[in-house]
């Protein structure tokens, strides 16, 4: 049977189409295959995935944590020192700072409420808030956001704690009026009721401050605040050399007071002498 001129070109309009539909498939699993390619080179080289430099993290000694450890915090530890030191897996540092920045972003500024007690955050919480705008607490009042009869009473919609031991008083008002938590947790932390893990080091003012910078930079860049972010500078949460004066400083105090001791000694060692005599 002869076909008609219509039925010869609407079968090389459907073969047109069949091989535009191959080629759009062939273009795709190629960019699949690149971007695969991609990504394992990127694994390989390590610096590239990470937010920061490993050098970073290593410097502000992030990955260190404590000689125990708690069944909660087991699952993020890489391995332990000689000493017993426990390592923390730094992808997985790095995988939750990204988790808890983003679930932070969801939250207007005015209802996030950041504490941190413990003396070695307070310069870093200070930049954060006024990086980000969010409250910020060293000391909490217990009833602060439980109480609405209390004078200093707000209502928070996330807490943002550094340490929920030291933190312990506003994790507990804040389970009761059931908002998410955020914590920064070392492998002695207990998890409970914590919402979002950060596992890392938070006894260090390097480690705290790297962290929280990170946490800020994400924040900022999520919620499109670009003017705070602009302003941003990491030498307002921590400085690398800061912590090594402040050690070299004790040093030095304390070897001038053995020096002090020693003084002291002899000269009450000859004084006896002299009287014996």
């Amino acid at each position: 049977m002869v076909k008609t001129k219509k039925e010869t070109s609407k079968e090389t309009k459907e073969k047109k189409r069949e091989v535009k539909k191959e080629n759009k498939e062939k273009e795709l699993k190629r960019k699949e295959s690149e971007e695969k390619v991609k990504e394992k080179e990127k694994k390989k080289k390590g610096k590239e995935v990470l937010l920061v430099p490993l050098e970073d993290y290593i410097k502000a000694a992030v990955h260190l944590g404590t000689r125990a450890i708690t069944p909660n915090m087991r699952q993020y530890v890489y391995r332990r020192k000689a000493d017993s030191i426990a390592v923390l897996n730094t992808k997985k540092i790095d995988e939750k700072i990204e988790i808890a920045a983003n679930f932070l972003a969801q939250y207007e500024p005015e209802q996030i409420t950041v504490c941190c007690k413990r003396d070695a955050g307070h310069k870093a919480l200070e930049a954060f808030g006024e990086a980000t705008g969010t409250r910020i607490f060293t000391r909490y009042s217990a009833g602060g956001i439980t109480n609405p009869v209390f004078e200093k009473f707000f209502e928070p919609k996330v807490l943002f704690i550094i340490d929920p031991w030291l933190d312990k008083n506003v994790l507990q008002d804040a389970v009761k009026i059931q908002i998410p938590i955020v914590a920064l947790c070392d492998t002695n932390n207990v998890t409970s009721f914590i919402d979002v893990i950060v596992p890392c080091n938070n006894k260090s003012v390097k480690s705290i401050g790297l962290v929280l910078y990170i946490i800020a930079k994400l924040y900022l860049e999520k919620r499109g605040m670009k003017q705070q972010l602009k302003k941003l500078k990491s030498k307002d949460f921590y400085q690398f050399e800061e912590e090594e004066k402040i050690k070299k400083e004790e040093i030095r105090k304390k070897e001038k007071s053995e020096i002090r001791e020693m003084i002291t000694r002899v000269r009450g060692i000859s004084k006896q002498k002299f009287l014996s005599r």
